[in-house]
């Protein structure tokens, strides 16, 4: 093969738009993860394991809930512009709407439980400007990044990604640099102020690309269950990845809770690359789905082995480094070796279990993916409040890794499932 012809086909591929959307999310992803690793350095590191730990409770906290501060509005804006742009407006308009209506509420629905639910050392204010911040500017700046995946515009999505971890480290460097003793409550007020300002950038910029928001309440209703229904997802999805860091707060100490927080943010880390190619691709799950879900899933094949693979790839490599994990976050943080350890296994769990969900939603199965992901949910929580006082942060990894296998089966028995049914009916 010579030279012109090898060239051809990387033009070919750079060509496709899955692969130069991917590369989008990638280039993003990759310097969101160089700035979010400072971040998270900094933070940590200024903050200490208790106090980080308990700002990593509230956050938590707020994060099972935010998914219903849009109803799902988000989601609805991707699937139906997707396949018929003209509609941008109406939903950009009532995606903002729901925005404000349903976070506000449930700001007021946080302030009154949180006291129950986290210790009474972590203050008040600090509650407040976490929920406030990630229940509707985080919000804002997510439907954002939405509007511009409904439009194939992968690149502006990609920048508002940059912008959501940006405006994390500024408001660390400003932190560090500024207040000679930091502390939780300083931290919370420059968390609030910065997603603010990053929540108004994406917005006008969404605007002056794509046009104003027009409000049109008849399309509200009849989007409300399926919005509901990504909702719950959402918050499952949510409630598995961050419950036991609510509960650790409140079942065992505040020092476990960032130990355990800081291994878990490697792996969060470590799973931006599935990440990249989830979002690019989301938009085309719902364009394959109309054909049901034997189009869906003909797309998932093509994508879930290089996820797949790439999920144990880094589990390995992940277990190998963990012990350099002190010698960046601190000796306080030794602990987080064997934590990291224990939750490697989760770049693979995850990477399968959300190709089987997506295919899911994109034919039409939002409600039973959401169902599944509720359920497993519901028995992840009632496991941590047997594991988490006996084990602490090791009972709440187990947790996870079981929790985590079990949603990756059961959805992609269901994909098999309703796969079958349709070939069935078919022929």
């Amino acid at each position: 093969m010579n030279l012109n012809s090898i060239k051809a086909r990387i033009e070919r591929l750079f060509q496709k738009s899955l692969v130069r959307n991917t590369l989008w999310m990638m280039l993003s992803q990759g310097l969101r993860l160089v700035l979010q690793a400072a971040y998270f350095v900094i933070i940590a590191r200024a903050l200490g394991a208790e106090q980080y730990g308990a700002f990593i409770g509230a956050t938590a906290l707020a994060a099972i809930l935010a998914p219903f501060a849009s109803l799902g509005s988000g989601d609805i804006l991707i699937k139906n512009v997707s396949r018929n742009p003209q509609l941008f407006k109406d939903y950009w308009g009532n995606a903002l709407f729901m925005l404000v209506v349903s976070s506000f509420m449930l700001l007021i629905l946080v302030m009154v439980v949180a006291p129950f639910l986290l210790p009474k050392t972590i203050p008040i204010i600090v509650l407040f400007c976490v929920a406030l911040s990630d229940l509707f500017f985080l919000r804002t700046l997510d439907t954002a990044s939405k509007a511009f995946l409904a439009m194939n515009l992968v690149s502006r999505s990609a920048q508002i990604t940059v912008l959501l971890t940006l405006k994390n480290l500024i408001a660390a460097l400003i932190l560090v640099s500024f207040f000679k003793n930091p502390d939780i409550l300083v931290w919370a007020c420059l968390y609030l102020a910065s997603t603010a300002v990053a929540a108004l950038i994406a917005c006008l910029l969404v605007t002056r690309m794509l046009g104003y928001p027009k409000l049109a309440l008849s399309l509200i209703k009849p989007d409300i269950r399926q919005g509901f229904y990504f909702s719950i997802s959402l918050s499952a999805q949510t409630i598995n990845n961050d419950i036991d860091k609510t509960m650790l707060a409140s079942l065992s100490t505040l020092e476990a809770t960032g130990i355990y927080a800081a291994a878990y943010r490697l792996i969060d880390v470590a799973f931006v690359p599935v990440y990249s190619l989830l979002g690019a691709a989301y938009a085309k799950f719902f364009q394959e789905g109309e054909a049901g879900i034997r189009g869906s899933l003909n797309f998932a094949k093509r994508l879930a082995p290089i996820a797949g693979g790439y999920g144990i790839a880094a589990g390995i490599v992940l277990f190998l480094i963990a012990p350099f994990v002190p010698y960046i976050l601190g000796k306080e943080y030794i602990n987080a070796v064997e934590a990291v350890r224990w939750l490697a296994p989760l770049l693979f769990l995850k990477a399968m279990q959300y190709f089987a969900a997506d295919t899911l939603t994109g034919a039409g199965f939002q409600g039973i993916r959401s169902a599944m992901q509720a359920l497993v949910a519901a028995f992840n929580f009632a496991i941590n409040i047997w594991l988490i006082p006996l084990y602490s942060w090791r009972g709440a990894a187990w947790s996870s890794l079981v929790s985590d296998g079990i949603l990756m089966l059961g959805l992609w028995f269901l994909v098999a499932f309703y796969h079958r049914k349709q070939t069935q009916s078919i022929n």
